[in-house]
């Protein structure tokens, strides 16, 4: 068994990874923090030692952050941690991946984002690779399915208001009507609703898809005749 650490919480740096989760949602964040107030910690965070000490920061968090940020909100001083030893950040990456997959899985949205995010930061050269490295314990359909997401978070992405709350569903419907050529369309469909709730947005959305994704398409070209 791993030796467990008791780690000072100001030596812990909780951003040191890119994050695969965007945002904690306050309710599961209180119930967290009530739970860990009553019964303790029940499961130790992941960390690993930082090459370079930065900003005060020993060791950067693998996984855990909404544990960390429980129980700095109930004023802990030290946390129960494993100290891993990944090789890369690569590496560190998908252990939190992995980490979230079994715990509380991210949104689809926020998948996809994490892979462009790693391939900007030179991570990986290709999203592909990048998903390979990442989800590798996932079935090859599901993969095939992040791809296509990553397809419309490069597309849509500055337009959306509220993203992660697009369902699988509906990012696959947006994602085939990328690929069959109508990104163009769906950029202008959203320019005159940026910046309102996603419920507009995807009222707006909804019959151009439906409309598109019913259009024949050159059996020659894979294009829309339109």
């Amino acid at each position: 068994m791993d030796p467990l650490h008791h780690l000072p919480l100001t030596e812990i740096a909780p951003h040191a990874l890119l994050r695969d989760r965007t945002a904690l949602e306050p309710s599961a964040l209180h119930l967290l923090q009530h739970s860990i107030a009553v019964e303790g910690l029940r499961t130790p965070i992941e960390v690993w030692r930082l090459s370079t000490p930065n900003n005060g920061h020993t060791y950067g968090l693998i996984s855990g952050l909404r544990r960390l940020t429980a129980c700095r909100a109930l004023g802990h001083t030290t946390i129960p941690a494993f100290l891993r030893a990944p090789q890369t950040i690569a590496q560190a990456l998908a252990q939190m991946v992995t980490e979230n997959e079994i715990r509380e899985p991210v949104t689809p949205w926020e998948k996809a984002t994490l892979i462009l995010n790693a391939i900007h930061e030179g991570h990986f050269d290709t999203p592909d690779t990048a998903i390979a490295a990442l989800f590798s314990a996932l079935p090859r359909t599901t993969r095939t399915r992040i791809r296509n997401h990553v397809s419309v978070v490069e597309a849509l992405a500055p337009l959306l208001t509220d993203p992660t709350s697009l369902t699988i569903r509906q990012l696959d419907t947006i994602a085939a009507a990328i690929q069959s050529g109508h990104e163009d369309l769906l950029t202008a469909t959203l320019h005159p609703v940026i910046g309102q709730g996603a419920e507009t947005q995807w009222s707006t959305l909804r019959p151009v898809l439906q409309d598109v994704l019913r259009e024949p398409t050159n059996p020659t070209t894979r294009r829309p005749r339109r």
